[in-house]
C-alpha cells in the first residue's frame, strides 16, 4: 500500500458537509492532514461541476463514491452520469435498502447483477459495502456469500469494512484471501475497539486506525493480494473532532503501514 492510495470517506465528516462553503473548509483541512484521495458520501448537495474544480484544487483524487442504494438499483442511468461527471471509476451499494429476507437477498442479486452490468459496459464499477447483518447465514449460507457467489464478478465487486467483517465475526484477511481474489477494488479501513466500562461490561467502538485490535499489516497485505486499489479511512463515530481522528489514523498508516 501507497500512502498516495489512502483515502478518506467523507461520511467520517458529514456534520461538516453540509453547504458548499463548508465542503471547500472541510476539503482543505483534509488535504492539510496529508491524504491525496477521497470518497465521496454524507455530503450535501452541490454540483457535481464544483466539486471537481474544488478537488482539483486541493490535489484532491475523487476515487470512489457511495450512491443511494435505492437509485442503483433502480436508475443506474443516473449513477453512471453522476460518475462519469465526477471522473471516478468506483462506486458501492451502501446499505441494503430492503430487508434482508432469503426472497429480497434474491432479487438483490439479480438487482446489483443488472446494475453492475450497465456501470461495467460504461468503464465503471459497482461494489458492495457490508455491514454486519451480510454475514448472517439465511437459508444456510451467509448473506454476503449469497450475494458474491450469485453475482458475475465482473458485474459485483467488493468495499470490504474491516469493523463490520470483525462484528459479522470473520477474520477479514482470511475472508479476502478465500473469497475475493481480484475482485477488491476498495477497503474501508475502520478500526475496532473493545473497552471496559466502569461495571465491568465490555463495549466495542469505532477508533482511530492503530488504537484499535485488528491486525491491519495482515489486512492490508491481503487486500493487496486480491487487487485493491483505494484504501479508504472512516471513523462512524469519534470522541472529539473527526479532524483529529483522521489526523491521527493518517499519521499511524503513514509510520507504519505503508
Amino acid at each position: 500500500m501507497k500512502l498516495k492510495q489512502v483515502a478518506v470517506q467523507l461520511y467520517t465528516l458529514r456534520d461538516f458537509l453540509k453547504e458548499p462553503a463548508e465542503i471547500i473548509e472541510t476539503l482543505k483541512k483534509v488535504a492539510k492532514i496529508g491524504y491525496k484521495a477521497v470518497q465521496i458520501s454524507g455530503m450535501g448537495p452541490i454540483p457535481e461541476e464544483e466539486l471537481v474544480a474544488i478537488t482539483n484544487d486541493l490535489d484532491l483524487k475523487i476515487c470512489a463514491t457511495h450512491e443511494p442504494s435505492k437509485e442503483i438499483i433502480e436508475d443506474p442511468g443516473k449513477v453512471i452520469e453522476r460518475l462519469k461527471k465526477l471522473g471516478t471509476k468506483y462506486t458501492a451499494y451502501p446499505h441494503p435498502h430492503v430487508p434482508l429476507t432469503l426472497e429480497n437477498v434474491k432479487k438483490l442479486v439479480k438487482g446489483l447483477n443488472k446494475s453492475g452490468k450497465a456501470l461495467y459496459e460504461e468503464g465503471l464499477v459497482l461494489t458492495y459495502h457490508n455491514h454486519q447483518h451480510e454475514f448472517i447465514k439465511i437459508g444456510g449460507k451467509r448473506i454476503i456469500d449469497i450475494l458474491y457467489n450469485e453475482t458475475n464478478p465482473k458485474y459485483l465487486k467488493a468495499e470490504i469494512d474491516t469493523y463490520w467483517a470483525q462484528v459479522g465475526g470473520v477474520e477479514t484477511s482470511l475472508y479476502i484471501k478465500q473469497n475475493l481474489k481480484g475482485r477488491l477494488p476498495l477497503l474501508h479501513l475502520k478500526d475496532y475497539h473493545v473497552r471496559q466500562d466502569e461495571d465491568g461490561a465490555s463495549k466495542v467502538e469505532f477508533t482511530e486506525i492503530g488504537n484499535g485490535n485488528l491486525p491491519f499489516p495482515e489486512i492490508i497485505d491481503a487486500a493487496e493480494k486480491a487487487g485493491t486499489k483505494w484504501f479508504i479511512v472512516e471513523q462512524d463515530t469519534c470522541p472529539g473532532s473527526p479532524f483529529d481522528s483522521l489526523s491521527a489514523s493518517f499519521k499511524y498508516i503513514k509510520k507504519y503501514l505503508v
